[in-house]
């Protein structure tokens, strides 16, 4: 699924429209994703998806450092267990999987928008250290922080020079 907050900008408001939006979103994809497939479904599984993708997407909670499995459960209104379920199941991995894919997105954009410094990317990004950005960020894209954004600098002159 094609995350949405790289889309727009970073503001401290959303939207109805945007919920609403993203809740179809979540809603179609579910469908053509996981429904009908072979493993079994409970109902209440959607309605964590889809209240998963409301708090990374809109509400950008990944970019709490201190987010645990006990803190998103609460804000979901649901149990750890349950919570922990969907995310192993429907997004591949664990909630520190997913929250650092968030958040190396959302550093990934950062950088080629020029928004923010490379020393301040990990607190604007939501890691409690450098050293877990570093390291989440080199796994995930496959270069350093610095190396993305220079070649993203070039990226973005090569047009201009044409």
């Amino acid at each position: 699924m094609e995350y949405l907050f790289l889309r727009r900008k970073r503001t401290t408001a959303f939207s109805e429209r945007q919920k609403t939006l993203l809740l179809k979103a979540a809603e179609r994809h579910w469908l053509e994703e996981f429904a009908g497939k072979e493993f079994e479904i409970r109902k209440v599984d959607c309605h964590i998806y889809k209240g998963i993708l409301y708090q990374l997407e809109l509400r950008q909670v990944f970019l709490d450092p201190s987010l645990s499995l006990k803190g998103l459960s609460d804000l979901l209104e649901t149990n750890q267990t349950y919570l922990s379920n969907v995310v192993n199941k429907y997004f591949g991995c664990n909630l520190k999987e997913l929250l650092n894919g968030y958040r190396v997105e959302y550093a990934k954009e950062l950088l080629s928008s020029g928004r923010c410094a490379l020393s301040d990317l990990p607190r604007c990004c939501g890691f409690a250290s450098k050293s877990a950005f570093y390291s989440a960020f080199s796994r995930m894209v496959g270069v350093s922080p610095l190396l993305y954004q220079s070649r993203e600098r070039r990226r973005r002159q090569m047009p201009a020079a044409n």
